[in-house]
């Protein structure tokens, strides 16, 4: 989406701010009703969105503040992050991004060296509370140009996992580790607790022309409310919406990842349900009669239990950028076969 003179990244609707700016989020307000209400709120975050923009003498000055919460910033120039991380409150916040001089002196070279983002691109990424934009401001400030960003978009949908859970920051995510694995853009549709494959959202997602590539992480949060039958058919419902459409995008739909069921005792409803849940996944992706669908394995994802927080759920830093590696590895053979045009 395009505001004013920079790209918005990952965002589908803008409305008015309380307090002046306008508010992103990720799905338009006519989805919202039709979703849980867990997901209602989840989509109003930013999940890795990015606010992007090129100016003349690469800096910039950036007002955000976060609607009822606090937002993870990282900002990049191009595939490099710029200095530290930071934290924005609910306060409007002005904050400086300026290349490093070492960084812009060598921008000739830069330019020569083939990446999914050109290094004059400043991407500001974003994670946690509703962000209200107030203001960017630069000289000669523009959105890039097409060739400045990575042709292939990926889109994942799923848990609190996808959505970032305890990754320290929002590039830490597994899904945007992936997505700088094979050069793509990344449309974040994880909702934290409240990934329940809503028909609805699988229309929305199918009805999408902006991804090429997508994974389907399905689901973790069913396993307490729902049934198998009732997991089994709203997945099956999802998976060959998502994938019906264009037998060009393919779609790989993963497993439970690793958690604290799997560490029950073989035999018991907790444990039973996890197995049950990721058999239920593999027969609907085996019976789909579309060419374009996919199964990853979660566990083979994270073969690592380490790489989870204490919850036992939740994959740490180190989890995720394992989880990024094996996903983008199992994914690339697929990029490779996307007609690009």
């Amino acid at each position: 989406m395009l505001h004013e003179n920079v790209e918005l990244q990952g965002i589908e609707e803008l409305t008015e701010g309380a307090s002046g700016g306008v508010c992103l989020q990720r799905v338009p307000e006519s989805l919202r009703p039709h979703l849980n209400e867990g997901a209602k709120g989840r989509v109003l975050m930013p999940a890795c969105a990015e606010i992007r923009f090129v100016t003349d003498d690469n800096k910039a000055r950036v007002t955000l503040s976060g609607v009822d919460g606090e937002v993870q910033i990282s900002p990049f120039f191009g595939m490099y992050r710029n200095a530290s991380c930071f934290t924005v409150g609910t306060e409007p916040t002005t904050f400086e991004i300026e290349m490093p001089e070492g960084f812009a002196s060598r921008l000739p070279a830069l330019e020569k060296i083939t990446h999914p983002f050109a290094p004059r691109v400043c991407r500001v990424m974003m994670r946690g509370a509703q962000v209200c934009l107030h203001g960017v401001e630069g000289d000669g400030m523009r959105p890039p140009e097409r060739e400045e960003v990575p042709w292939l978009r990926y889109l994942a949908y799923g848990t609190s996992i996808t959505h970032g859970g305890n990754a320290s920051w929002p590039h830490l995510t597994y899904v945007a580790q992936a997505a700088r694995r094979i050069g793509a853009d990344l449309i974040n549709l994880g909702l934290g607790g409240a990934c329940h494959c809503e028909p609805e959202m699988a229309d929305y997602i199918a009805a999408r022309t902006d991804w090429h590539i997508a994974t389907l992480a399905l689901s973790v949060n069913m396993v307490g409310g729902f049934t198998r039958e009732q997991f089994a058919e709203r997945v099956e419902y999802l998976v060959n919406a998502v994938v019906g459409v264009d037998h060009s995008r393919p779609v790989a739909c993963i497993t439970l990842y690793p958690y604290f069921n799997d560490l029950e005792p073989r035999g018991s409803e907790a444990a039973d349900k996890a197995a049950s849940f990721r058999e239920i996944l593999r027969e609907i992706v085996a019976s789909s009669p579309h060419p374009n669908v996919h199964l990853l394995e979660g566990p083979e994802m994270l073969p690592d239990m380490g790489g989870l927080s204490a919850d036992l759920i939740h994959p740490a830093d180190d989890g995720m950028i394992q989880m990024g590696e094996n996903i983008a590895r199992r994914l690339q053979p697929l990029v490779n076969s996307i007609p690009r045009g």
